[in-house]
């Protein structure tokens, strides 16, 4: 990656100078590379490296912290599973700079992949997403964290860990999570430049500031820095909230996913070997796919989706009148969300046609 004077440090089409990343931004990138990253690691075949890559997972066992009060598990094929970016710096995330306090979960996607594997509907939670917090026990201690009001969606991650992020998440949706994914975005960075990074085609100049990104108009080969830049722009989308944001990045998914399909890794061990190293580096798993063989098994029955058969939204919300900063979720149309993954149907248009995550309009900005 080519080194910029410190007087533009912005990141362009052929390279970029490393910057540290807010706080805020940086998880933004981790969950929008998810589902393309499980495809990744499905469609590899992975089968002869099993040995020398389990190393490289993590897993934690969230059930017994969770226990018996869940919805029920149905068991018709269908998958759900929670993804959660978090924005925690340690190992070889402290690059970006030091923790400021428990780590949060600024990026959640709800994956829902039909009984037939063959279309799968992601909902997008917003970080700043007021809700009604479940009590959940504590992943750190014995104690139970108290349920609380109004509280924001992240701090279920940051005060009670992954089942509390759990917990919370089945608490609004009604629906039991059959897996959880945690994703590391110095990993997934990783992942980009190995793949040779994603295409992209811009519809109109971006130039944001806070991101560092500045692009002209068409097609651009993104590396991992550059991409981590992309997922973190809003100023030039909508109106420049977190929303807009979580439209782009679900763009970059998109685009992602059509780029795994395109690399012919099975004609290169070396480069199938790197993008399993990498992929298996960059996950948190429940302790049900935390072996390579297990994580395997689970995503060669999604290798067939590719980005048509992948329909993304946004939990319906509205802006908070006491908080401009804060969303409310719309309760009658997240309703219907909900119904429609529980019943393994599409999500109806209608169900997000309100909602202000709705008008972040990067089809405008991004194809």
């Amino acid at each position: 990656m080519s080194e910029q004077s410190r007087g533009t440090g912005r990141i362009r089409g052929t390279g970029s100078r490393r910057r540290k990343p807010t706080r805020r931004h940086r998880a933004k990138v981790i969950a929008a590379w998810t589902v393309a990253g499980v495809v990744v690691v499905g469609g590899a075949g992975l089968g002869y490296a099993y040995m020398a890559l389990d190393g490289n997972l993590s897993s934690i066992d969230i059930d017994a912290k969770l226990g018996t009060d869940r919805p029920d598990d149905v068991d018709d094929g269908s998958q759900d599973i929670l993804v959660l970016g978090s924005d925690s710096r340690s190992g070889d995330n402290g690059k970006y700079g030091q923790d400021e306090g428990a780590a949060r979960s600024d990026t959640a996607m709800v994956v829902h992949v039909d009984k037939g594997h063959k279309s799968a509907s992601v909902v997008s939670i917003p970080r700043d997403t007021l809700i009604e917090r479940p009590a959940c026990a504590s992943d750190t201690t014995d104690e139970t964290v108290p349920a609380e009001h109004r509280a924001m969606f992240n701090t279920a991650y940051e005060v009670g860990g992954p089942a509390c992020a759990v917990k919370t998440v089945e608490s609004m949706s009604g629906i039991r999570m059959d897996h959880y994914l945690e994703v590391d975005f110095t990993g997934f960075k990783k992942l980009i430049d190995e793949l040779g990074g994603v295409e992209i085609t811009t519809k109109t100049a971006i130039d944001d500031s806070k991101s560092h990104l500045d692009l002209e108009p068409g097609t651009h080969t993104l590396n991992g820095e550059e991409s981590l830049g992309l997922v973190r722009t809003r100023k030039s989308v909508g109106d420049g909230s977190d929303l807009g944001r979580i439209q782009l990045q679900q763009a970059f998914i998109k685009a992602l996913i059509d780029q795994t399909k395109s690399v012919g890794v099975f004609s290169s061990p070396n480069k199938l070997y790197g993008l399993a190293d990498a992929a298996t580096k960059a996950v948190t798993t429940d302790s049900g796919l935390g072996s390579v063989k297990k994580l395997t098994g689970f995503a060669n029955g999604l290798k067939g989706l590719g980005a048509d058969n992948v329909h993304m939204v946004t939990l319906p919300v509205e802006y908070d009148p006491a908080d401009p900063n804060r969303v409310l979720p719309q309760e009658k149309a997240g309703r219907q969300v909900w119904a429609a993954l529980k019943n393994d149907r599409p999500i109806p248009a209608s169900a997000t046609e309100k909602s202000a995550g709705d008008k972040g309009d990067a089809d405008k900005v991004v194809e």
